[in-house]
């Protein structure tokens, strides 16, 4: 029998410190779409977890990834996004070429060494439109982590629509967790369940090295959605029928607390009132998981239990991201 992870790892601020240690740093995470960065000159705030991040399209058109931190007192260098030709720190003015380069550092000595205090570089790469940093200079390639979901996704001709933020009252395991698993779609998501067979036979799991996924069809005509999740806090999910994606990270905020967006795209030219049917469905779960999962968040702080009981073939992803995580 498998058991959850130790009910106290969910509301223990020394464990979030660990993971956010030994889990966050160094993976792959979503930040934005390259739309955000349309031409030379223009730059994108972002944050991997509590990293803060600053984007850039220098003047030479190469897409760059910064710690948007200054080297002077450590404030964060800029937010939003937009078009400049530098990025100038608003606590002492200290002032960054797009290309990471200190440019001025107002009042500083003769001695000070301009060239050796830039902003300190991340690691960048792309998947089709979607872009991700690591805080590890040497990290291993995207694609590693991303495994066949990469090849099996068709992305061309998705334009952004839209994003969608969003906080729960909960840990970011549970939430994650809750995302693994269709069990309770049944009792929990009557809407979601009415449109596709999530019966135990027809809704499949199927787990990788560092992604887990879920497919389901429609009850209507057998259309297939796609609903993949890349360790550590990664959802991708696709509804079954015409071209779509939505993709976002799940941070968490503190022991207790989660946040989180999904960047949503869509065919050039779609069918407004189909997006807004697909995005309706999409937000009325989100709204049912709000609620349950603030309710296990509720539970599992009471101490009543040391753990819980997972049930091996229904909930077979949770076990697989236990084992990856701890």
């Amino acid at each position: 029998m498998d058991t959850t992870l130790p009910w106290s790892w969910y509301t223990d601020p020394e464990i979030l410190r660990r993971e956010r240690e030994r889990i966050f740093r160094g993976t792959w995470q979503y930040v934005g779409h390259e739309a955000e960065l349309p031409e030379p000159g223009t730059f994108l705030a972002a944050r991997a977890g509590e990293v803060p991040v600053v984007l850039t399209r220098a003047g030479d058109g190469e897409l760059r990834a910064f710690f948007n931190v200054c080297r002077h007192r450590g404030s964060v260098v800029v937010d939003g996004s937009g078009k400049r030709e530098s990025l100038q720190c608003p606590y002492h003015a200290w002032t960054y070429g797009l290309d990471g380069s200190l440019r001025a550092a107002p009042r500083a000595s003769e001695g000070i060494d301009l060239e050796g205090l830039g902003l300190v570089p991340l690691s960048l790469e792309s998947w089709g439109p979607f872009l991700f940093v690591n805080t590890e200079r040497d990290a291993p390639p995207l694609a590693r982590t991303l495994g066949p979901i990469a090849e099996a996704l068709a992305l061309d001709g998705l334009d952004f629509h839209h994003r969608s933020e969003y906080a729960v009252e909960a840990n970011w395991k549970i939430a994650c967790e809750n995302y693994l698993e269709c069990y309770h779609c049944a009792v929990a998501h009557p809407g979601f369940s009415a449109v596709m067979d999530v019966s135990p036979g027809e809704y499949r799991l199927v787990e990788g090295d560092l992604h887990s996924s879920q497919y389901v069809h429609t009850k209507s005509n057998g259309a297939e959605g796609q609903f993949h999740f890349v360790w550590p806090n990664l959802k991708i999910n696709v509804y079954p029928g015409r071209p779509n994606v939505s993709i976002g990270p799940v941070w968490p905020e503190g022991p207790e607390r989660t946040a989180g967006f999904l960047d949503y795209f869509f065919a050039k030219g779609e069918d407004e009132e189909w997006i807004r049917d697909v995005v309706e469905l999409d937000n009325q779960v989100g709204r049912e998981d709000t609620e349950l999962v603030a309710r296990v968040q509720r539970g599992v702080r009471s101490g009543a239990l040391e753990t819980g009981t997972l049930l091996g073939e229904s909930e077979r992803l949770n076990v697989i991201q236990r084992q990856l995580g701890h």
